[in-house]
């Protein structure tokens, strides 16, 4: 059974219960100051300019709320992920059910002065996962990891095998990891959405941090020494050997010229078809409990005519 949840998520809105729960904190606000718009790199850049940074005078305590009311709905999926197990306890399940927890992505909530999602940063790309059931023992595994192993993870603890489809993924089982052995096996990672105006590739590799696109200098952080990812180490002459690995694994694993061209002809295939998708009547899939609340706080429900409005990208994106 898979139960998703839209919280934590933009806008910072939270029920009263959980609000509360903050009140008084030291700890809402960001651990890396805003930086100023002409120290971002290249990347971070865009993404100021796609959410019209200058149209808006974000002051501390508007961060402090905005993280505030994440928090808070933090600790309202907790409360309902709670009342899940409850059940399954009640219905004598527990004992006999794998429980997998994950997100799809952060949020940069003020970090660095950006906000969302949309780059290879810790705040935006580290999620949770974790996976409780018979046999798994309890601890803390620090190997990066990726959403794409879970699938993977699944099928092995299920007992079935995906030797037939392993070459349509790129994960894999976290079953060895979960017995003590040592993952060695790097994370990829690809953007190529809102405020890019090229691929974004990224390894997550040890304690080192890559991410090359075409347009911008490469980057290279080691989160051990450097955690909040403030100083790039890819020009750093003493970690010339590092970077040039990095850069070898990156040519060999991606077509930068490729993907980028598959991109656009997809983005151009779909406005082929997006007026004739906007026709007929619409029927969400998901269950919609309070449809103008809904309407009211879900960006996904946006007109998309003042969705397009406002997207004008450079060089046709």
């Amino acid at each position: 059974m898979t139960v998703s949840f839209s919280h934590p998520h933009d806008p910072y809105v939270a029920r009263r219960k959980f609000w509360d729960f903050y009140e008084g904190r030291n700890q809402l606000l960001p651990d890396v100051d805003a930086i100023p718009f002409e120290k971002q790199d290249p990347h971070s850049q865009r993404l100021m300019l796609a959410s019209d940074y200058k149209s808006f005078d974000i002051t501390e305590e508007n961060v402090a709320r905005a993280r505030r009311g994440y928090f808070a709905n933090i600790s309202y999926v907790d409360e309902k992920v709670g009342e899940l197990l409850d059940t399954l306890t009640r219905t004598r399940q527990l004992g006999k059910t794998i429980v997998l927890f994950c997100s799809d992505h952060g949020d940069m909530l003020g970090e660095r002065g950006l906000w969302f999602k949309m780059n290879f940063f810790e705040g935006s790309a580290r999620v949770p996962l974790m996976i409780a059931g018979p046999g798994i023992p309890a601890g803390r595994h620090d190997a990066p990891v990726s959403n794409l192993d879970i699938a993977p993870t699944l099928a092995d603890l299920a007992g079935i095998s995906m030797a037939e489809i392993m070459p349509w993924t790129d994960g894999e089982s976290l079953l060895p990891v979960i017995n003590g052995e040592k993952r060695v096996s790097p994370v990829l990672m690809e953007y190529a959405a809102e405020g890019s105006y090229a691929p974004l590739v990224g390894i997550r590799e040890g304690k080192w941090k890559y991410v090359h696109c075409v347009l911008d200098p490469d980057q290279l952080f080691d989160l051990e020494s450097d955690p909040r990812e403030l100083r790039n180490l890819a020009g750093d002459p003493a970690h010339s050997a590092t970077l040039a690995r990095f850069q070898a694994q990156a040519h060999e694993r991606w077509d930068m010229r490729r993907f980028d061209a598959d991109v656009r002809e997809s983005q151009a295939r779909r406005w082929v078809v997006y007026e004739a998708l906007r026709n007929g009547a619409y029927y969400p899939w998901d269950y919609q409990p309070l449809q103008k609340a809904s309407e009211r706080y879900m960006r996904n429900h946006m007109n998309l005519d003042n969705l397009e409005e406002s997207k004008r990208y450079p060089r046709g994106e």
